[in-house]
């Protein structure tokens, strides 16, 4: 498990927010605060919650909303579903789901996400 924080722009139907957000290879989803969550977009209830585990043992957290978001790093516009945490210690976590979905790579000796320009571009086939 790796973390990096780097600054992005997140974006929704209702507002903006740029922020340091967290990239953590030990998290599954990518996460996000209520609070946050509620200024940027309109949310979507889980069919079924989802119980998360956390860092601290014995403890889990249970989600019962998502939002979908772009996002916004170096330049290029991302997006992908975000868990909504109550009473999150963080602002916003990008899980390993998002990092595998648009092939990020972290760069710890350099404290850089190296980008795939090729997997931002649309294709129709």
């Amino acid at each position: 498990m790796a973390i990096m924080a780097k600054k992005l722009k997140l974006a929704g139907s209702k507002g903006e927010k740029e922020l340091e957000g967290l990239f953590d290879s030990g998290a599954t989803y990518s996460c996000i605060e209520k609070g946050l969550a509620q200024r940027l977009e309109i949310f979507t209830p889980l069919s079924t919650p989802l119980t998360l585990g956390t860092a601290k043992k014995g403890e889990d957290v249970e989600v019962k909303e998502r939002v979908s978001l772009d996002f916004y790093l170096n330049g290029y516009r991302f997006s992908d579903e975000f868990m909504v945490i109550p009473d999150f210690s963080e602002e916003l976590i990008i899980g390993a789901s998002t990092m595998q979905k648009w092939r990020f790579k972290l760069d710890f000796e350099n404290e850089e996400v190296i980008i795939d320009p090729r997997v931002t571009k649309f294709r129709l086939l």
